[in-house]
């Protein structure tokens, strides 16, 4: 079991930054993949990018290929989500997820274990 607590959501600017967390309990946190989704409201939870156990490899929506960044501290059980040239359409609650076995990594079905999430909003 794996307890996952995202911060650092908020209200930004449309072209500024933020930087999310999702701090992982457990001894196990180096096992696990971990991913990022994002939910608008009246729409689909959707996957915003993921990260390997070891960090080695990484996976982005094209939607956010090249404006963010996942990364993960092993050693403090704690994933991040750097997010820059931030759009309206970013707008959104962003969950964090893990999971030990995963086939497919852009797929909500994918990760057993999920954060409350954290809202991010975008203004103009």
């Amino acid at each position: 079991q794996v307890q996952l607590v995202e911060s650092g959501g908020g209200l930004v600017q449309a072209g500024g930054s933020l930087r999310l967390s999702c701090a992982a309990s457990g001894r196990t946190f180096s096992t696990y993949t971990m991913g990022w989704f994002r939910q608008a409201p009246g729409k689909e939870r959707e996957f915003v990018v993921a990260i390997r156990s070891s960090g080695a490899s990484t996976s982005y929506a094209d939607s956010v290929n090249g404006r963010f960044t996942i990364s993960r501290d092993n050693a403090k059980n704690t994933v991040y989500l750097q997010m820059n040239s931030l759009k309206l359409e970013d707008t959104a609650v962003y969950y964090c997820a893990a999971t030990v076995r995963v086939t497919n990594l852009r797929v909500v079905t994918s990760y057993a274990y999920w954060g409350q999430g954290t809202q991010v909003t975008v203004s103009s």
